[in-house]
């Protein structure tokens, strides 16, 4: 059965949301308004190498979240890697749907739009494009879009941004937990660590103040490295508020997610809002245990008294199936 694209919604020049897509009352953005006055942190990666460690720490283990600047990723690269995605969203709906995935048959990758599970849970007001960057042995080329031509070199230049950025931050995270460098890689896999791209786009909603584009969640990776467009609707959850997290031009947002919040640091739980008369567009990218790695405490962090462990020893495929199924870790 064909699926109803939430691009071709938009499109028809609704004027009323569907009632799939309205969220209950105590989910609404209208009734949830973020906080006023509090900015999210903001680490440049050009300071001193002890004041970042230290900076990390403090937003890794109160918020979860921070925006890196000076991270030498070119802005340049990132200008390109938005405009192919924005042409691929442009292209001809057939076009589209040749990269259609499809979930219940395990095809993950691909062009999607998220669907429910029973007839009493709520839409997200999104579609987008999903598919692994790293490691080679993993990518499926076969599912990358072939328009716009220059796609895969321009995405093949920013994963290798990306990789030497996640080495650096997970060097980081360890000296901050008071590890040697390389413990967080090695203990998340080392070389076998998968990068996930995800492009989501949020199409103008003719009731913004009704809908949300991606409910309130952790992630299930270790890092999420998010750039987004100039259109703001991501917020953080901090003290009891939502916090709305400002665009800043050619930073990249870091999600600290659910395997890294054993140790001393949490994961951040955030949401996604639509806008009335633009697209919102993001392009988050996984940085995620292959499904073999054993994900739990370790022995240097873990004491019974101060800090006991939170979960228990487990594969990375068995702790995303519990997360999937909202099961206890």
């Amino acid at each position: 059965m064909k699926k109803e694209r939430v691009q071709i919604l938009s499109h028809r020049g609704l004027k009323e949301l569907p009632p799939q897509f309205v969220r209950p009352a105590h989910e609404q953005p209208e009734n949830t308004k973020a906080i006023e006055g509090v900015a999210v942190p903001v680490i440049s990666l050009s300071q001193p190498h002890e004041v970042v460690v230290n900076e990390i720490f403090g937003a890794s283990s109160e918020w979860g979240f921070f925006l890196i600047t000076d991270h030498g990723v070119p802005s340049s690269l990132i200008q390109r890697l938005q405009e192919v995605g924005q042409e691929f969203f442009a292209l001809p709906q057939e076009d589209k749907e040749a990269y259609a995935n499809d979930p219940p048959n395990g095809k993950f990758e691909g062009y999607g739009t998220k669907m429910t599970k029973t007839h009493d849970e709520k839409l997200e007001w999104i579609d987008y494009f999903f598919h692994v960057l790293s490691p080679s042995p993993r990518v499926n080329y076969e599912i990358w879009p072939r328009n716009p031509p220059s796609y895969r070199e321009v995405t093949e230049k920013y994963k290798e941004e990306i990789l030497r950025l996640t080495d650096k931050l997970l060097k980081l995270l360890s000296e901050a937990l008071g590890l040697e460098e390389k413990v967080l890689k090695s203990h998340l896999g080392g070389e076998e660590i998968e990068l996930e791209m995800k492009i989501n786009m949020y199409p103008p909603c003719p009731q913004p103040q009704l809908a949300l584009g991606v409910e309130p969640h952790t992630d299930m990776s270790a890092l999420t490295i998010l750039v987004p467009n100039d259109v703001p609707g991501l917020e953080v959850w901090k003290d009891g508020n939502w916090v709305s997290v400002q665009y800043l031009p050619n930073a990249l947002f870091v999600h600290v997610g659910r395997p890294l919040q054993q140790w001393k640091i949490r994961s951040v739980l955030h949401r996604s809002l639509v806008n009335k008369d633009r697209m919102r567009l993001s392009w988050a990218v996984f940085i995620a245990p292959p499904h073999q790695a054993l994900i739990g405490p370790l022995a240097e962090l873990v004491d019974d008294e101060k800090n006991p462990a939170k979960f228990s020893t487990k594969t990375f495929a068995e702790y995303r199936y519990r997360k999937f199924n909202k099961l206890p870790q």
